[in-house]
């Protein structure tokens, strides 16, 4: 049975597919989520917080899954917040940020404090909509990745 758990896993990593599985712990009520979204504030850090602006297409948003997929667990799995109108509200403490567009550049120095901001390495990139048509936008969200692997590699 190993060996075809073995073969399992590997066809779903040459397809792409990542297998999720169920963990098993205790139950979380409402009052937990606040609770850990507290813990996050009080300075326990993540490792990426992507910030993008509100409304962006799902095509948008598949191509910039994608790419930070492509960038190991790290990116994949980064915290990914909105800015709305109201700005981004509680942004969690990050070793790295990921800002598509100036927008959301100046919504983040807005709502981060600024020892959180100088600790942080910040890559700013073009907004998504950009990315999508044009080829130096895409090098450029290529290149800041890249910047963003080698931080988390020697960090």
């Amino acid at each position: 049975m190993p060996a075809f758990a073995d073969r399992r896993e590997r066809l779903l990593r040459v397809m792409g597919v990542t297998p999720w599985r169920l963990r098993v712990g205790e139950v979380v009520a409402g009052d937990g989520i606040e609770s850990a979204a507290n813990e996050v504030a009080s300075g326990d850090q993540v490792g990426c917080v992507v910030i993008l602006p509100a409304g962006s297409s799902a095509r948008e948003l598949d191509l910039l899954g994608k790419a930070l997929r492509a960038f190991g667990p790290v990116t994949g799995r980064a915290a990914r917040l909105e800015v709305g109108e109201g700005g981004l509200g509680q942004v969690p403490v990050a070793a790295a940020y990921l800002v598509f567009g100036d927008a959301q550049a100046h919504a983040l120095g807005r709502d981060l404090s600024a020892a959180a901001l100088s600790a942080a390495q910040i890559v700013l990139v073009d907004p998504p909509s950009t990315i999508l048509v044009e080829a130096a936008a895409k090098r450029r969200l290529w290149n800041g990745l890249r910047a963003l692997g080698r931080a988390f590699v020697t960090g």
